[in-house]
């Protein structure tokens, strides 16, 4: 079986932060092959803002699962260690987000890969410009770095 190359997100801003993502990442390896991951940012928090800082970090790893059995890996994930999906953009104990799978573009109601959000967010491209910035994102056209040049030059204007 062939393997694919997928980028996760992952954050934390509830509980043990740093343990939280360590958990995180052991589970993942029942079922991916970690190659890099990235240093641990502390960051503050995106959409609703009240709330404590998150940590945020970001794997490359190959995988035999499909896009869909990845989200539900991660999503089992996310269950076994006690997310509450309270709402959109609220504190979590874990986040896990499909970035990048290969460079397959997936539109469905459940999921969207490339992440339709990771250009607007400093807290993913700074981690993913420092595991693989020349990565090309499948529908921007653009690579990681280009993206993240891009996001911090905007926030000068």
């Amino acid at each position: 079986m062939a393997e694919n190359v997928v980028f996760l997100g992952l954050g934390s801003n509830l509980g043990d932060r740093g343990e939280n993502i360590k958990k995180a990442i052991e589970y993942l390896k029942s079922k991916i092959r970690i190659e890099k991951v990235s240093s641990i940012i502390e960051t503050e928090p995106y959409g609703f803002v009240d709330q404590p800082k998150f940590l945020n970090c970001v794997l490359k790893g190959t995988t035999v699962l499909s896009p869909f059995e990845l989200l539900e890996f991660v999503l089992d994930i996310e269950n076994k260690m006690g997310r509450k999906r309270l709402f959109k953009w609220g504190p979590r104990n874990i986040d896990i987000d499909i970035l990048f799978y290969d460079d397959l573009i997936i539109d469905t109601e459940n999921l969207k890969i490339p992440h339709p959000e990771l250009h607007k967010r400093l807290f993913v491209l700074e981690p993913l410009c420092e595991i693989e910035k020349d990565f090309v994102h499948p529908v921007l056209k653009k690579s990681v770095y280009e993206l993240y040049t891009q996001l911090i030059s905007s926030r000068k204007e």
